[in-house]
């Protein structure tokens, strides 16, 4: 479900979007890009449907939670991970083959925050070109990161699947810890299998041979990522040259 709470400052809300703006303007930016906002309860999620105030926005902006958008074509299913920062526009109608099995879902798996960029939060941004240009890299990097989801799908082993897709998580979003990268994503195994294109009984099947091994196991609501994760990727790939160096020693430096 959605909860209309408002509005926020957008600035303050999301600070990297003022990466780009001169110390003099981030305080009258931070003033006047205001958007509108909405909360999502976790479970399944419907996006409002024909609003004429949604089509031309630019997009919603998530603020903070979790969610998923899988898509089931002729029962086969896949599906991508979003979270703060990533922008969306649910309300676009899905260009589909005439009569084909086609179904797209979302769901929250942590209580989220969206604003919607309006109309109004785009005029006002047309004066700082930087903040449009972040949120323009940012759709970008969503459509390259669904480009490596797609290769990841490509790859035979699931387990080779599932550890580059923990390490993409790990760079993201896990924190380093004394045992390894935790990753505090709640994710089932359906979520899983459903983001690496595999079907659920061999996604769990290839976790239980990745936690035997150390690897990857559950740890307080979310996974645990070991750091060997990184070394052994090629491996579970079947080809050590065929893997392009992970970013995963940058991220966790920063993390």
């Amino acid at each position: 479900s959605r909860d209309e709470v408002g509005a926020v400052a957008i600035i303050e809300a999301d600070p990297d979007l003022a990466e780009g703006l001169a110390p003099a303007d981030r305080e009258t930016a931070a003033r006047r890009l205001v958007a509108p906002t909405a909360e999502l309860a976790v479970g399944p999620w419907t996006p409002a449907d024909g609003d004429p105030a949604e089509s031309r926005a630019l997009g919603a902006l998530v603020l903070s939670g979790l969610l998923t958008r899988t898509i089931t074509l002729e029962g086969r299913t896949t599906g991508e991970l979003l979270g703060a920062g990533d922008v969306l526009r649910p309300w676009d109608v899905e260009d589909v083959p005439p009569n084909v099995r086609f179904e797209v879902r979302w769901s929250v798996h942590a209580p989220a925050r969206l604003a919607l960029l309006d109309r109004r939060f785009v005029v006002a941004a047309s004066h700082w070109p930087s903040v449009l240009e972040e949120l323009t890299r940012r759709a970008v990097r969503r459509t390259r990161s669904l480009s490596l989801q797609l290769a990841l799908g490509q790859v035979p082993r699931i387990e080779g699947r599932l550890l580059l897709l923990f390490w993409r998580l790990a760079e993201r979003w896990g924190r380093v810890t004394p045992e390894g990268i935790h990753v505090p994503l709640r994710l089932t195994h359906e979520t899983l299998a459903a983001l690496v294109a595999a079907r659920r009984p061999s996604v769990t099947s290839a976790l239980g041979r990745l936690s035997a091994a150390g690897l990857v196991r559950r740890r307080d609501g979310g996974w645990l990522v070991d750091r060997a994760v990184e070394g052994q990727i090629a491996e579970y790939l079947g080809a050590r040259d065929a893997v392009p160096p992970p970013r995963g020693d940058q991220a966790i430096a920063s993390s």
